[in-house]
């Protein structure tokens, strides 16, 4: 296995630690930048835990080495965005690897593009990255928010669900989630009888959202949440008694394997959309999900996995030759490769990924060994649309 340096910020762990000062031709210096602490710190360590796997899996297919500079972005916008310069400007970073928070991804765009260091999106799925905000140096491996939202909307109206209650919380992601869903639904037949906005990150009482959503009479709820959210999120409905008359939907993060333990048997049946889940069947996710077994000693999630391709794609871009800013920005706009969540590229147009989603129940495991995810459909992989987007050529 290749030879891979860290260097941490003080803020994050320093310890033991050497910084690299100096950039040779054949090293290339990766940013990290992701929460380790805040509401979505468990997402930025399963990135990096990925990331690493990655670059483990696939780092002897090129002659490089790779040092990561790691930095934290607290889930707040203007934190994130001074790491990102201290990145850019102090460490001299190739390429950066992060974001989780659609907003932290909305103050950090305009750096990627003023400054031409390619970033690729591991988490956040803020349309207008590859939208009206789209760059030749931002390249997303994980999902756009409608992609994933969007073809659920119209697979629950193919099941004849016919009316619906949306909430998320009130937020870019929360916001662009619900609105492709809606779109998705409706143009299918359905109807969407109501729908809320909880206060991001400050809701810990959902029972008055979910009392307007029994009065509502819809066939069936659908949210958006993650992290800690979806935790007390999915607890709160099922003690609230509404699982069984309003079956609960929603994109896939709300039952994510990195935290659908902690939700118990209140997730079971809860049906959800995703990119990734570790029971998709292929050779590449066998060694995926084994190697993260063996590194964590559990299930991958689906950020784990855009840390895992995040790495692959840059060994992609590397092995063309590409080693400058602008020509690994150029070289990631042209990968595509078989993964463990299947096939995958990026649309030229955009940047942003084409995938398949796969609808998945939480079950519980053979033998009452915790919850798993049983896949009940495969969506075909979307191209998104343009969305305002229009690419410049990279200098």
């Amino acid at each position: 296995m290749k030879h891979t340096t860290l260097t941490f910020s003080a803020a994050v762990l320093a310890a033991g630690l050497t910084a690299q000062s100096a950039q040779a031709q054949d090293q290339i210096d990766v940013g990290l930048l992701l929460p380790y602490s805040g509401v979505y710190a468990a997402l930025g360590n399963d990135i990096q835990a990925g990331f690493e796997l990655g670059l483990a899996a696939y780092g002897d297919e090129v002659e490089q080495t790779f040092n990561l500079h790691i930095e934290d972005t607290e889930v707040k916008p203007p934190v994130g965005l001074a790491k990102a310069r201290k990145l850019v400007l102090q460490d001299d970073v190739d390429v950066m690897v992060g974001i989780v928070s659609s907003a932290v991804l909305g103050a950090v765009s305009d750096i990627v593009a003023q400054m031409e260091v390619p970033l690729i999106v591991a988490n956040a799925g803020n349309d207008d990255a590859t939208g009206a905000g789209c760059s030749p140096y931002i390249t997303r491996l994980s999902f756009a928010n409608g992609q994933i939202n969007r073809p659920m909307g119209e697979w629950m109206a193919g099941q004849g669900i016919e009316t619906v209650y949306t909430l998320a919380p009130d937020y870019a992601a929360g916001r662009q989630m619900i609105e492709a869903f809606t779109a998705g639904f409706t143009e299918a037949g359905g109807e969407v009888v109501g729908s809320q906005y909880t206060p991001f990150q400050q809701t810990t009482d959902f029972g008055p959202y979910l009392t307007e959503a029994k009065s509502s009479g819809a066939d069936a709820v659908y949210v958006f949440y993650a992290g800690g959210e979806a935790i007390s999120f999915v607890k709160q409905y099922d003690s609230f008694g509404l699982k069984a008359e309003m079956p609960l939907y929603g994109a896939g993060f709300l039952t994510s394997p990195l935290y659908v333990n902690a939700e118990g048997p209140a997730a079971v049946g809860v049906i959800a959309a995703l990119h990734y889940v570790p029971t998709i069947e292929n050779a590449e996710n066998d060694a995926f999900v084994t190697a993260f077994q063996e590194k964590t000693g559990r299930q991958p999630s689906e950020f784990a996995v855009h840390g895992y391709d995040s790495a692959r794609a840059i060994i992609e871009a590397v092995k063309t030759g590409a080693t400058t800013r602008s020509e690994i920005a150029a070289a990631l706009s042209k990968v595509s490769f078989d993964g463990p969540r299947g096939a995958l590229s990026i649309d030229p147009a955009t940047n942003n990924i084409i995938q398949p989603i796969y609808v998945y129940e939480t079950v519980e495991a053979e033998g009452g060994e915790g919850l798993t995810q049983r896949i009940i459909a495969q969506l075909d992989a979307e191209q998104m649309p343009p969305n305002g987007c229009e690419m410049k050529p990279i200098n």
